[in-house]
């Protein structure tokens, strides 16, 4: 089945077209049997002969770009002056900038700001550290840090090529939440190292976000932080994902007034994200869940694949204790979590499931384990990765906001509870009667959802004890 074009590939194609009537309709319709999609059309400038035309179209990949590109060089009369790729075009330069708070307009601002009166500032700092919270930018500022080992879906491919998806990382904090975000792309994968780079940087930070660093790596050089540093440490690829999934499983069970604890859920993954979600799962009331990876289902005894942290989910899952691939445990599953890969079920497997509640979470992205159109047809309902279809699962409902709401209380780590508590956020953003099988997640845009999940964070960080005096 053919993808769907993207914004991700959008051009902007600059025409020189003759100027006779029927032009513009030739174009529209080769890029329409080309498979590309028309978006926003400006004319540049309008001679007797020639019209200039700047016309943005959507793709599917970089190869149907220029499979439209060659379409349009077909129609005879019409010449195409430039390609601008909009994505690329988007990122030059960088995407974040730094901005000062403070104008400095004269001497008198420059010796408050700086030379001499910035000492006296030290000075108190160095008498009470915790002031460093009160005069810098240390309340308000999260460092976003990556060995560039499990970028997206796109693997290892290094710090210098995550940078990208670091930068964007930042804008969403500053953008939802007005928090500073500084990316860091570290170059070595050495989990020790990278211990020891982010305990000696992380002075001006007020909390780290680990993001997209390989399991089982990220596992232990996020509890290591924990143990060492006294700000909150929080990988995104592992609890952003988990918070999120619980959200949109909280709302699955309220619309169809079902408990957590009495559905079957398998998962697909033992990452990152696949082994967060089992556990804070687990920790929300889940009962019945079997995680499987590459070698199928983690089960108490299993000697291959293993390592210590499959080793301790497989010790709080699979209650049965089932063995085989991920088509054998899904008979008779209620929930199915795709942290895997594309294409990795098929509709047999689908209809191996319990019919009722039958609900499909392929998270895999941008190409999911299964096609959501044939998942649609099996399934009560579906969730995606993707924006392009109802549903998606998606980080952005949750790091802004917990992060948000653990600066504001100070908090000195990230706990168990203040995750629940921030998925409750999520899920009762929306109301019982706006519940459908097409809404069970809120959009990333509703701006008032950083404001509930910060003012659960803080009031649960608060009750845990979690926060500075």
């Amino acid at each position: 089945m053919r993808c769907k074009t993207s914004p991700s590939y959008s051009l902007t194609i600059r025409l020189a077209i003759e100027n006779k009537i029927g032009m513009f309709a030739k174009i529209a319709s080769m890029i329409s049997r080309a498979g590309g999609d028309l978006g926003p059309i400006a004319i540049v400038r309008v001679s007797k002969d020639i019209i200039v035309r700047d016309l943005t179209v959507y793709a599917r990949d970089e190869e149907h770009e220029h499979q439209i590109i060659s379409a349009i060089n077909q129609i005879k009369g019409v010449s195409v002056l430039n390609v601008m790729d909009r994505t690329l075009t988007s990122h030059i330069g960088g995407k974040i900038e730094i901005n000062n708070k403070v104008p400095i307009n004269d001497c008198i601002d420059l010796s408050r700001v700086y030379t001499p009166g910035v000492a006296r500032v030290c000075k108190e700092i160095f008498k009470n550290k915790e002031h460093l919270y009160n005069y810098t930018i240390k309340s308000n500022t999260v460092a976003v840090i990556t060995d560039g080992s499990a970028v997206l879906g796109l693997g290892n491919i290094g710090p210098e090529a995550a940078m990208p998806v670091m930068e964007g990382k930042a804008m969403i904090f500053k953008e939802f939440a007005n928090i500073n975000a500084f990316p860091i792309a570290l170059s070595t994968q050495d989990p020790d190292k990278l211990v020891e780079i982010i305990k000696n940087i992380s002075v001006p930070f007020g909390g780290i976000n680990l993001e997209d660093i390989a399991a089982p790596h990220c596992f232990y050089v996020e509890q290591r932080l924990q143990e060492e540093l006294d700000i909150p440490i929080f990988h995104d690829d592992q609890h952003g994902t988990a918070v999120v999934i619980l959200a949109a499983l909280i709302n699955v069970c309220r619309f169809l007034k079902i408990k957590l604890e009495d559905i079957k859920i398998v998962i697909a993954g033992a990452g990152a994200a696949g082994i967060a979600t089992a556990f804070l799962l687990t920790e929300a009331g889940a009962k019945d869940l079997v995680i499987c990876d590459t070698a199928g289902a983690i089960y108490r005894g299993r000697k291959k694949n293993m390592n210590m942290y499959k080793e301790k989910i497989a010790n709080i899952t699979n209650p049965q204790n089932l063995k085989g691939n991920i088509s054998t445990v899904m008979k008779g599953a209620n929930v199915f979590i795709g942290l895997a890969q594309p294409n990795l079920i098929k509709s047999e497997d689908v209809k191996k499931m319990s019919v009722e509640p039958r609900i499909i979470f392929a998270l895999s992205n941008p190409d999911p384990e299964i096609s959501p159109e044939i998942a649609l047809k099996l399934a009560r309902i579906v969730a995606t990765g993707r924006s392009d279809y109802p549903n998606q699962i998606n980080n952005m409902l949750c790091f802004p906001g917990i992060f948000r709401g653990l600066l504001d209380a100070k908090a000195s780590k990230v706990n168990t509870d203040i995750k629940i508590a921030a998925a409750k956020a999520i899920a009762y953003s929306i109301k019982d009667e706006q519940l459908s099988e097409d809404f069970i997640i809120p959009s990333v845009f509703q701006r008032n959802i950083v404001t509930s999940v910060a003012n659960e964070v803080i009031k649960t960080a608060k009750e845990t004890g979690v926060v500075r005096r």
